[in-house]
This record gives structure tokens, sequence and C-alpha cells, in this order.
């Protein structure tokens, strides 16, 4: 089963993910494949360490260990620092958690923001439930949000399919908190995995604190989706912009190039606090945009991420 089976039929109102260049999928199927085995128990010698439960040993840190995995106890009484080695688990748990509030059906270039997040959601769904990989995903944002509990292989990938099919919500649904999401995963993920977010990071920021505490157990990567028109808005006279998770309206005159300059100094600042503050959760941090090839970029992030050699 590929990704290309996840395929619907596009319309002017979902455009869908976008073509999917087969070279393009070749690299991601690799890169992708690569990381997750890598994440599998039993691969590598460095994947098995702190992946499991059960304590099988303690042992003096060497250079290049997980910091997340020190014996704070033991290390006190040895006055050395010592790393717990769990047994490996035998297969990777991984969770999508995606974003259906209103604002990711928002898009002004090649496709909506929901339909970038579809994209990501299958690819990184089929590659992360190869090998019996078990596959999870939850919702937040919309007005019900879902929940799909790991399942293995292809009944997990069912979950994938099920909601990227289910339309986001166009009303406004009130500002998004994605740390509340966040709360309720990590209550639900207790075996060690992967947990990939995807989101416009937009509205309150209650999630730091939360994601922060998501990291010491699992690997976690954060996909930023943006369009174009929510960085810089053009001279197209006086328009009326609404917020689609509020519902709040404001008119503004866009032949006023101070309003436009303040419009794209705010928009840009907004996203560096958002990236500033991905980076201080200490969790991998990708932007795709709704213009261009979103896959390649993808791709290329694992690449610089080293996880693949």
């Amino acid at each position: 089963m590929t990704i290309l089976a996840f395929r619907r039929g596009r319309s002017p109102a979902r455009p869908g993910p976008g073509p999917v260049p087969e070279a393009v999928l070749r690299a991601l199927e690799f890169t992708v494949a690569r990381k997750i085995e890598g994440l599998l128990p039993g691969e590598h010698r460095s994947a098995s360490q702190g992946i499991g439960t059960e304590l099988t040993t303690i042992r003096p840190y060497q250079p290049g260990d997980d910091v997340r995995r020190i014996d704070w106890n033991v290390t006190a009484r040895t006055n050395q620092a010592h790393v717990r080695v769990d047994i490996a688990e035998r297969t990777l748990t991984a969770w999508l958690l995606l974003d259906s509030s209103p604002s990711m059906g928002f898009g002004t270039a090649d496709r909506r923001k929901w339909d970038v997040a579809e994209g990501v959601a299958m690819a990184i769904g089929h590659l992360a439930s190869r090998r019996g990989g078990r596959l999870g995903v939850l919702t937040y944002g919309g007005p019900d949000p879902i929940t799909h509990l790991p399942r293995p292989g292809r009944a997990g990938l069912r979950g994938v399919l099920v909601t990227t099919q289910t339309e986001i919500a166009e009303n406004p649904t009130g500002p998004t908190s994605l740390g509340s999401a966040l709360t309720r995963l990590q209550a639900m993920s207790r075996q060690r995995g992967l947990v990939v977010v995807v989101g416009d990071f937009r509205g309150p920021h209650d999630w730091q604190k939360p994601l922060t505490e998501l990291g010491y157990r699992h690997q976690v990567i954060a996909v930023e989706i943006v369009d174009p028109r929510e960085c810089e808005i053009p001279d197209v006279g006086e328009v009326v912009l609404m917020d689609p998770e509020t519902g709040r309206q404001l008119r503004v005159d866009t032949t006023s190039p101070r309003l436009r300059e303040a419009f794209a100094d705010a928009a840009g600042a907004e996203r560096a606090q958002v990236e500033r503050a991905l980076a201080a959760a200490g969790v991998g941090h990708l932007r795709l945009s709704t213009a261009g090839d979103w896959l390649r970029g993808l791709v290329e992030f694992l690449r610089r991420q080293r996880m693949v050699k």
C-alpha cells in the first residue's frame, strides 16, 4: 500500500496535497523509512536505548548517550553520571496530532493549509505503520475532536484516512488550544515513540510547557503550515479581514504602504515567536507553505535532521 492509494479526486474547493513526483516519493520512502526503522528497537544499538519500558541495567554515562536517560538517584550516590538502559520494545508507536481548526481551511496559493496537513499525515502515516508499527491520530481545534487509538499496520493507516476525509470546521469555534490537546495526548501515549504535530500554531501559546514535557518521553516533530497571504497582503484596495477562528472582522485599506508594512512586520514577529518557542521546547521544527512542493520540503527537513546518513 502506498501514499498514492490514498489520493482522492481534487477539486477547486478541495485541491488536495498536490502532485507527488515519483522521484521525490521514492526519496521520502527511503528517508522516512530509514528514520522509522532506526526508532524501531533492535534495529540499531543506539536506537534501542531509551525506547523500552523494562529496566535491564544502569551503567556509567558515555558521550553520545541521551541525557534524558540519566538516573539521577544513582548519579547522586556515586558522584558519576549513570544512565538507564531499558529492554527494547518490539514496535514503534507513532501519533499524529492534527489541527482541524477553521484557520486550516485558509489557502490562497496552490492549496489550503488543511490539504498540506493531509499530505504530511498520509506520508508519515504510511511510513510509520511499516513493519507492524502502531499509529494513532488525534485532532484538535474543531468542535468535535477525533481520536483514533494506535493500531498496527493498515488499521492505523485507515485512521489517518478517515480523519483527513473529515472536513474541518467552517464556522468560528474560538481560539485553538493546542496545549490542552498535548496534555490529552500525553495521558494516552504511555509507550515511547514518535509524535508529529501538524498545524498552523495560531492561537494562544499555551502549548510550550506541555510540548516540552511530551519531548521527555517521545521524539517530537512540529510541522508548521503557513500561507503567503498570512505573511503579507497585496495592494487590492479596501478589504475586510476576518479571523476564521473567532469571527472577528476588520475593514482595512490595503493601498496604504504603511499598513502593509505593519502587517508584514507583525506577521513576521508572530512566526518568529513560534519558532523560538518550538526551539525552546527542544522539538524538531519544519515550516511548510501552501505554495510550492511541500513534499520536497519534508524530505529535505528530515535529511537536515540527520535522519539518514
